[in-house]
This record gives structure tokens, C-alpha cells and sequence, in this order.
């Protein structure tokens, strides 16, 4: 069963692309060093339903964040997507609990590789991805066809918690002291390619 996406209200998340942050290097197949999350994050994450331990940030040449797009992925995951103006493109992030063993890396696809310990390369159906594992957790990013190898996997390495503006530029703040929380929504009217704007051609709700 395919985890449900849901995304943040529109009020709360303009559909602007924000840049991505430069980040630091680490080793071939590696992630960078993963801190605790930030009270901020904490606040924020928790605010939405989103486990702050799963929400990620990623990088790439080329690519930014459409924040229409961040959202709960399965129970308490977190999803987003960036995308490339000049290319089309897009690499959509996925952290969700759990682990990868290799039948479930091969399963629905044409090729599954473990390109180093806990670090799985797959593709198949006109997608393909890097998978990093965790200790209770998998984080995917996930590229079109027409995104190289080499991008999937550098957006793969600088997958990271976020902190300080990334945590503000990613989530809306937490609601005051007895405010309802803003949980996601069901988003109906994103298409499964292009930039990441939505759609007009659907009804209210999605």
C-alpha cells in the first residue's frame, strides 16, 4: 500500500520556490551527519502531525523547493518536492519509518543496487531513486527519468534535518497556546508533473 501524501494548506504555503540552501559535503554514497531536531522543528513539525525526527531538507544544482508541496507522508512521514525551472524535472523527498532489505528494494522494480552499506540504488517505471537507511527510518529521493544519476545521488548526500531559516522557510509556525493546531489537507488539484502549480481544472477540495 502507497503511503497517502497530504500537503499544507495553501494559506499557510504559498506557492513559492525557494531556493535551496548550499549545505555541506560528505563522502561518495554517504548523507551528511544528521543533528537532533531543534525545538523549532519540534514545534512546527509536531503542530502538523509530522514527526519531527522525519522531516528532511536536500539540495541539488538546478533545483528548489516548491512549498505547495511539503506535506504528511503515510502516518507521521514527510514529503516534498523540488523542481527544476529549466529542465522540468523534479526530485521528491520521502522520509518514512521503517528499513529497505533487498527483496523490498527489488520489489516492483527493473534493477535494485546497494551501492554501500544501508545506501540502495533502483529503477523501474520510469522513476528511479536512492534510498538511505536509517536507524528507524528511510529517506528516498526520487527523480524523473530525465534527471541524471548523478543529481539523484548528490540530492541523496545532502539530505539533512533542517535548522535555523530552513526550519522557518520550510514549515508555518506553530499555532499560538490554545489555537487549534493546522493540520494538512488533502490536496487534490497538484499534478504528477511540471512545476508543482496547481491545477485548476478540479473541484473544491480536490
Amino acid at each position: 500500500m502507497i503511503p497517502t501524501v497530504r500537503s499544507l494548506p495553501l494559506l499557510l504555503l504559498a506557492p513559492l520556490l525557494l531556493t535551496a540552501c548550499g549545505s555541506e559535503r560528505s563522502g561518495q554514497g554517504e548523507t551528511r551527519d544528521d543533528g537532533a531536531p531543534t525545538a523549532e522543528l519540534v514545534a512546527r513539525a509536531g503542530a502538523l502531525g509530522i514527526a519531527p525526527e522525519l522531516v528532511y531538507v536536500t539540495g541539488a544544482p538546478g533545483f528548489t523547493l516548491a512549498r505547495q508541496s511539503v506535506g504528511v507522508y503515510g502516518g507521521d512521514g514527510f514529503s516534498a518536492t523540488y523542481v527544476s525551472r529549466q529542465e522540468g524535472g523534479q526530485l521528491r523527498l520521502y522520509v518514512d519509518r521503517g528499513t529497505m532489505s533487498a527483496a523490498e528494494c527489488a520489489a516492483g522494480q527493473q534493477m535494485c543496487e546497494l551501492v554501500e552499506e544501508g545506501v540502495w540504488y533502483r529503477s523501474g517505471r520510469g522513476t528511479h531513486e536512492y534510498a538511505v537507511v536509517k536507524e528507524d527510518h528511510v529517506v528516498r529521493l526520487e527523480g524523473d527519468a530525465d534527471v541524471s544519476r548523478d543529481v539523484l545521488h548528490e540530492a541523496a548526500r545532502e539530505a539533512h534535518r533542517p535548522s535555523g531559516e530552513e526550519v522557518t522557510e520550510l514549515l508555518p509556525p506553530a499555532p499560538a497556546d490554545g489555537a487549534a493546531p493546522t493540520g494538512p489537507v488533502e490536496r487534490g488539484d497538484l499534478p504528477p508533473a511540471g512545476d508543482g502549480a496547481p491545477r485548476n481544472d478540479v473541484d473544491a477540495g480536490g
